[in-house]
């Protein structure tokens, strides 16, 4: 088969597209040691005049078969030297052996006839040729065998001396240990052996390598030689950087070590700052890849139809955040932690609670006070008014009770504003459902008592005046039993803790304080709102009795309030949360408290303060409408 020239050019030029176009910039280099000169022929035929000037640097690797020592003192081969200038280039790991150096340099044809390679190597190294060469070079002188090592250059001896020399010192040696290993093992059980079993033996040569796998000695020098598991070799390479100087002398730089023999996070060294790269690249380190770095902040995303090294830079989603760059995935922060904004650190969460310095907290507590200062006013006066008409109507002892249970229900919001702790969490909804309790029951036992104070100006029905009291009393008493017996059931069995919302808000920890055990909170809920409904039910159909001063009007309008506040209460409740829960629940206590103040004993704190001529006996006669 004939291949024209052009063909060759074509291909050549093609391959020199791919090297140079590429936007790889590393490219890894296996081979012989003749590899790297026939690269450079290759790439020497593909590249013209015109692109000698636009060469791009690339990075070279080349494994350890690969030696660019031949390139170093030949002025010559100045472009194969531009191509390999930042090359890195592993070479085994070699030191000075004692004794080897003075065995090369006594080493010639004459005293080593059992080397067919010495003949080759002094005719390269002296040009010259020997009698009855094969090959007739005309223009070399004649090799006499006794030229002197001692006067080639020291260029030339280093490359002589290479790690490759110093492997087979170490080879040679391992094998010796292994025969010992294997002789000794079997002249330990038969030692005396007939010489027809020594041929067997020596037959037998593929039970060296067992042996082999064993050796572990150290060599003159006091280097370990030994083998892995799979009778590897664990050996040590240097990286050598190989940099083109001014004179146009390519030197090979040890900047690193891969040492195998020592654990996994040790065993590549690497000197960064001492390794000078192609002088294309302007003294900046390398990249090749086929994707800019994702920045953190983003994480990688393969391009479908591509090579593995090749993505996309998608952002982190809300709750995750990447440090670092090229992150195949985002990662969450601990639940303390929450992402920043460019979601590239997790930064501590702020600790909030219905704190009393807030607008929200701050407007509250300025509520609960006025309404409770409201609230002892009006006892004020209903104590000083103690004897009047109006204060005596209805059962003066349930008011007294009913505005001291709402005075309590305005101050137990306190419990629940301010930095929570373990025993606020404990009290502050048993004693809310409590003192609730004792004011809607005290509302119930007034409701009763209007009942009750029509029926007895009915013919005959005497008897039952002197029920009032009594039946009043059982009712608030009793009522508020039942809800304290709830309360200790809770208490007892899941009570209420201090408990920290690390989701409720981007950024933020919500110390709060945890039911425990939300049936226990809704049934303390659900049997205060059926005091509640029973109050309104009887205040209804009591609302048209003939008494001037009958409270059953204004009770079914608080009722009607109070019925609708906490209705409205559990959708809100179970809708929100953190800080803004707690005050739903404030809202509403301070809601239904206000709708029982406002209605029920304002209109006779009115009469009291502002129309005082109708608060007289004549006003408490029965009439008709």
């Amino acid at each position: 088969m004939i291949i024209e020239y052009g063909d060759i050019k074509k291909w050549t030029f093609k391959l020199w597209n791919t090297f140079m176009i590429s936007t790889a910039n590393v490219f890894l280099l296996f081979g012989n040691l003749q590899t790297p000169m026939f690269l450079d022929w290759l790439l020497g035929l593909g590249r013209d005049s015109e692109r000698t000037n636009t060469t791009k640097g690339k990075v070279w690797i080349l494994t350890a078969q690969l030696e660019l020592k031949s390139y170093s003192n030949k002025q010559e081969q100045k472009s194969a030297k531009l191509i390999y200038s930042g090359a890195l280039s592993l070479v085994v790991h070699s030191n000075g052996l004692p004794g080897f150096l003075q065995f090369i340099l006594e080493r010639k044809p004459s005293n080593a006839k059992e080397d067919f390679l010495i003949r080759d190597f002094w005719s390269s190294t002296f040009d010259c040729t020997f009698p009855n060469w094969i090959l007739n070079h005309t223009n070399s002188e004649l090799c006499t065998g006794l030229e002197s090592m001692e006067n080639i250059s020291e260029n030339l001896l280093e490359r002589t001396i290479t790690g490759h020399s110093y492997s087979i010192y170490n080879a040679a040696f391992a094998v010796a240990h292994a025969l010992h290993a294997m002789y000794s093992s079997r002249f330990k059980h038969k030692r005396k052996m007939e010489r027809e079993r020594w041929t067997s033996l020596t037959q037998q040569s593929w039970e060296l390598l067992y042996f082999l796998k064993q050796v572990s000695f150290n060599n003159n020098i006091g280097e370990k030689v030994s083998f892995d598991q799979n009778g590897v070799l664990l050996t040590t390479f240097d990286v050598i950087n190989w940099v083109l100087f001014p004179n146009v002398s390519l030197i090979g730089v040890k900047v690193g070590m891969i040492n195998s023999q020592v654990t996994r996070d040790h065993k590549l060294m690497m000197n960064k700052n001492s390794i000078v790269w192609h002088s294309w690249f302007n003294e900046v380190q390398p990249l090749s890849i086929c994707s800019n770095k994702c920045q953190p902040g983003y994480s990688k995303q393969k391009k479908e139809g591509e090579s593995f090294c090749c993505y996309d830079c998608i952002p982190c989603p809300k709750d995750k955040i990447s440090e670092w760059e090229d992150m195949p995935d985002c990662v969450e922060c601990k639940q303390d932690l929450y992402p920043n904004n460019h979601q590239n650190a997790c930064i501590p969460k702020i600790v909030i609670f219905l704190s009393y310095n807030e607008p929200m907290g701050m407007g509250l507590t300025i509520g609960a006070l006025f309404l409770s200062l409201i609230t002892i006013a009006i006892l004020k006066t209903f104590r000083t008014h103690h004897n009047t008409p109006i204060v005596k109507a209805n059962n003066r002892d349930l008011t007294y009770i009913l505005l001291a249970s709402l005075l309590l229900c305005f101050l137990c919001t306190f419990f629940f504003i301010g930095q929570p702790q373990k025993i606020m969490c404990v009290l502050q909804q048993s004693v809310f459902g409590i003192v609730f309790s004792v004011a809607v029951s005290s509302v119930l036992a007034k409701t009763i008592t209007v009942v009750l104070a029509f029926m007895t100006t009915q013919p005959g029905t005497k008897k039952t005046r002197g029920m009032g009291k009594g039946l009043s009393s059982s009712i608030v008493i009793s009522c508020s039993l039942i809800q304290v017996g709830i309360c200790t059931v809770w208490l007892s069995t899941s009570p209420p803790f201090l408990d920290a919302d690390m989701h409720s808000g981007m950024g933020e920890i919500t110390l709060q304080c945890n039911e425990g055990s939300p049936v226990m909170f809704y049934s303390m809920i659900g049997y205060m709102s059926f005091l509640a409904i029973a109050s309104f039910i009887v205040a209804f159909f009591a609302r048209n009795l003939p008494d001037s001063f009958n409270e059953a009007k204004s009770i079914t309008f608080s009722m009607l309030v109070f019925c609708t506040v906490w209705l409205s209460f559990v959708p809100t409740y179970l809708s929100t949360r953190g800080k803004y829960m707690v005050a739903v629940e404030i809202f509403s206590i301070l809601a239904s408290s206000a709708g029982l103040l406002s209605f029920i004993f304002f209109p006779k704190w009115y009469i009291i303060v502002v129309r005082p001529e109708l608060n007289n006996r004549d006003q408490l006669k029965w009439r008709k409408h």
